[in-house]
């Protein structure tokens, strides 16, 4: 059993990618083919942005963000203590200092209380200059979005929207990824629209940050390569994972529907022994992993080694929060019991559009054997 089935997600896409490939070879069209540009506009369109950018991958994204709203020293950046370390590095290796913040008990996104009280902890302070909110729609779950563009418009901060999870997923009527005053994303093969290598994009409604993004992205390029106007990176999407990408966008819709329909069964069988993933009314969820919580770590152990026994394939998604790592050491004393709970409660079971009757079946079989035998 696979834990996210690529390979069938590839078998049933494969003349429509094969043909696409084959014409990208054929043709030598490796870098800045015609498929970058169209896959830019079917996303932004998609997502409900003006503008999107591609780039080589979403740790890119999000440096390109905070290089376009000028994060550097002196600046606090705000993000989740559980999330993956792309969500605030890039703004480290800025000079800015990361600031975290606790998740909400349910949905495990940003705790806009706790989030408020650090930004005023941080004013309060006077040792650095509030800039930024990292918005991570953890999992593929829209975060609440309202009450934190609240906050950031209190406090004159800049939104980001960290929709590397979150493509396909829907707050209140519209797209994540049409948040903030900038959002990313990326293309890692096993996000909910994925490449076949890296890849990644940011989406922004600003005609002047789409035009300054692109110039960053290419060495900061002006009116041509060799014309370079600023200090830029080299981030291009390859035109091989636009092909991807465009044969896989084809089907996404279709594939969102079948993720509702996997994890409500999952909800359905699971809700009474352990914690399922709780999604905020008028929300949809992309589902990038479905993650569940046990009472404790020891009881998560217990089921995930009966799952092993059974030939199932579970994650850990993910065992450390971020103010416990070593390279965050010297930037917080704090304790965030909730994501502590997570980190140490939480495991992935297999999960994917193309997840057959008869393997769920079985997963959700060998987790209810366990709670039986465990009385």
């Amino acid at each position: 059993m696979e834990f996210i089935n690529l390979k069938a997600q590839y078998n049933a896409l494969k003349p429509m990618i094969d043909k696409m490939l084959e014409e990208i070879m054929t043709d030598a069209r490796f870098i800045g083919g015609k498929e970058v540009g169209e896959l830019e506009n079917k996303l932004a369109q998609f997502v409900g942005r003006k503008y999107c950018v591609s780039c080589a991958n979403g740790t890119d994204a999000l440096m390109l963000a905070f290089l376009a709203y000028g994060v550097g020293e002196g600046d606090a950046v705000f993000c989740p203590d559980m999330t993956f370390i792309a969500s605030i590095e890039p703004a480290c290796m800025l000079g800015a200092t990361p600031i975290f913040c606790d998740i909400d008990r349910e949905t495990y996104n940003i705790d806009p209380v706790c989030l408020e009280n650090a930004i005023e902890k941080t004013i309060a302070e006077g040792k650095l200059n509030p800039k930024a909110v990292v918005m991570v729609d953890f999992l593929g779950n829209p975060a609440d979005v309202e009450e934190i563009t609240r906050i950031c418009s209190k406090y004159g901060l800049v939104l980001i929207e960290d929709a590397a999870q979150g493509i396909g997923a829907v707050y209140k009527g519209k797209r994540c990824g049409s948040f903030g005053d900038i959002s990313t994303t990326s293309f890692f093969p096993s996000k909910p629209l994925g490449c076949y290598g890296d890849g990644g994009a940011v989406f922004t409604d600003s005609e002047e940050i789409a035009k300054l993004l692109s110039s960053l992205k290419t060495h900061g390029k002006g009116s041509s390569k060799y014309d370079n106007v600023r200090i830029g990176m080299n981030s291009r999407l390859d035109t091989v994972q636009a092909g991807v990408l465009l044969a896989k966008m084809t089907v996404l819709e279709k594939e969102m529907d079948k993720r509702q329909i996997i994890a409500q069964r999952y909800n359905e069988a699971l809700k009474d022994v352990l914690e399922v993933p709780k999604i905020e009314e008028n929300c949809k969820s992309a589902y990038a992993q479905y993650v569940l919580l046990a009472e404790s770590c020891e009881q998560r152990d217990g089921i995930i080694k009966a799952l092993k026994n059974n030939d199932i394939p579970s994650l850990i998604y993910y065992p450390k929060e971020m103010h416990k790592m070593d390279v965050f050491e010297a930037y917080n004393n704090e304790n965030f019991p909730n994501a502590t709970k997570y980190a140490q409660c939480n495991f992935g079971i297999p999960f994917s559009p193309y997840l057959t009757d008869k393997e769920q079946e079985k997963v959700i079989e060998t987790i209810l054997n366990y709670f039986q035998k465990e009385g």
